[in-house]
């Protein structure tokens, strides 16, 4: 196995493949360098001498600069690394676009047509809160349905969409809560919902109802605890109604190009860059290709690189969009007061990632080469095929919730770190090394870590044969374990 690794041709930086002891030698392009000290697994070792304020170089771009003297085979980290982002910037719409094009194949995955054209990757029961109040009465709910329903198999999984919100919020709070939750009753994964509230909240239902457009009224059911005598016989009747409806549901041959799939990664090590991420931009390209749809999110680690991403804006008007897309979330963070630039995270950095350009160089190469179409706010849903930009925060669960809310049937999440959560849709989680994998098989899906061995198209045909196999009802770890969770943003405006 390779101890080092250069991701680019520029680069005055490698990564090591393994924990270096002081005193290696080292080959790399068919020369050596000497460590002179300890290099953690992840972490960067400097292949030529630096002057303080001298530019450091990894995937080809700038990720810091030299807060100091730096020789030769030492290790390169935060201790001696600083960020060059500082403030706002202006940005001019200069095209590069490349995009890896994949040929066209004949492939499908067993889905749920929907009444309303859209294709769902499962057939779930969701009870929707309006309020987190009646989230208690929801759980119990579940069980008496399940106990009732032994045998069922018309759902794949039956969630209750817990939240905290609905009571006492307005404005952005309000609308936030609200959004999400109606794009979750939209959603094509769901076989049925019932929308469950209180009676008294902010979120009332007659006005969450009168939002939420035309839908399948025997799938789609309401019910307020304050206006029945027992809401838990109700609930239970309604319910009934609902599983009646999707009982003789059957999935159907679905062509590729109607999987809409979500981008996201957390709990990223010194491997994101070179094998999870880029196995998902690999497969970002190639379901482009056959017509499909990916979305990016995690708004604060495209910056750094940015410029990347406005260079692949397909027009004018989306590149517009991505600077507006960045340049706000900036702000959101200036207005409390918070500094913009101060990711990564302690695991982050433990794992080898320095500054938040390394982070964001490595994070975007999961949206692969495809053009920039469209940029959505937090809470719209998908508008177009091809690669969009989706406004979210970086946190893991908001952020994947927000995928799922834009339509996206699963999202592909990437970690070095490893992490047993899951959203309310199928999240696959991709190692980025093969001692997580081992180690975590319970939480992690699939493994990247081979990348450091064998080629891109081998491990892609393989993703891309668990991904179809996934889109069919093959259930992912979160899943298996039962942990389906939704969050949603907030910013502060409460009663």
């Amino acid at each position: 196995m390779r101890s080092l690794m250069k991701m680019n041709a520029r680069d005055n930086v490698a990564v090591a493949l393994r924990a270096i002891t002081a005193g290696e030698q080292l080959a790399l392009d068919g020369s050596t360098v000497e460590a002179s000290m300890d290099i953690p697994r992840g972490h960067k070792i400097a292949l030529s001498s630096f002057n303080q304020g001298d530019i450091i170089v990894k995937y080809g771009y700038p990720i810091g600069h030299a807060t100091a003297s730096i020789q030769k085979g030492e290790h390169i980290h935060t201790h001696n690394l600083k960020t060059n982002l500082s403030g706002e910037e202006s940005y001019e719409y200069v095209p590069d676009l490349h995009p890896v094009i994949y040929p066209k194949r004949d492939l499908t995955f067993d889905g749920y047509r929907r009444k309303n054209g859209k294709v769902g990757i499962r057939n779930d029961l969701f009870i929707v809160p309006t309020v987190g109040c009646v989230n208690g009465i929801a759980e119990m709910m579940i069980s008496e349905f399940k106990n009732a329903h032994p045998d069922q198999t018309s759902f794949d999984n039956i969630t209750v969409l817990k939240h905290p919100y609905g009571c006492s919020q307005l404005g952005d709070d309000h609308r936030m809560t609200r959004s999400i939750l109606l794009d979750a009753v939209n959603h094509p994964n769901a076989g049925g919902v019932l929308v469950f509230g209180l009676g008294c909240e902010n979120n009332i239902v007659s006005e969450f109802k009168s939002l939420l457009g035309e839908y399948d009224e025997a799938r789609i059911k309401f019910l307020v605890a304050q206006e029945v005598g027992n809401e838990l016989e109700a609930g239970l009747a309604l319910l009934d109604e609902i599983y009646e409806a999707a009982r003789n549901d059957v999935r159907e041959p679905v062509p590729l190009s109607e999987l809409n799939v979500g981008l996201k990664c957390g709990g990223s090590d010194g491997f994101s860059g070179i094998t999870a991420n880029p196995l998902l931009g690999a497969f970002s390209d190639f379901l482009i290709s056959q017509g499909g749809t990916t979305v990016l999110t995690e708004v604060p680690e495209m910056f750094g690189a940015e410029k990347m991403l406005m260079a692949r804006a397909e027009n004018k008007e989306v590149f517009e969009d991505i600077v507006s897309l960045i340049n706000n979330f900036k702000q959101y963070f200036l207005s409390y007061g918070e500094p913009v630039y101060e990711n990564p995270s302690p695991g982050n950095k433990a794992g080898g990632i320095s500054s938040l350009e390394d982070k964001s160089l490595g994070c975007t190469q999961k949206a692969g080469t495809a053009p920039v179409v469209d940029v959505l706010q937090y809470g719209e849903k998908l508008r177009k095929k091809g690669l969009s930009l989706l406004q979210a925060p970086g946190n893991d669960l908001v952020a994947s919730s927000a995928l799922g809310a834009a339509d996206c049937q699963l999202v592909l999440f990437t970690t070095g770190r490893g992490t047993p959560f899951g959203s309310f849709v199928p999240t696959v989680k991709v190692a980025t090394n093969n001692e997580l994998y081992e180690n975590k098989k319970h939480w992690m899906d699939f493994n990247a870590g081979p990348l450091l061995e064998t080629p891109m198209e081998e491990v892609l045909e393989q993703f891309i044969e668990y991904i179809i196999a996934v889109a069919s009802g093959q259930p992912t770890r979160n899943e298996q374990n039962d942990v389906r969770e939704l969050a949603i943003f907030k910013t502060g405006v409460t009663l």
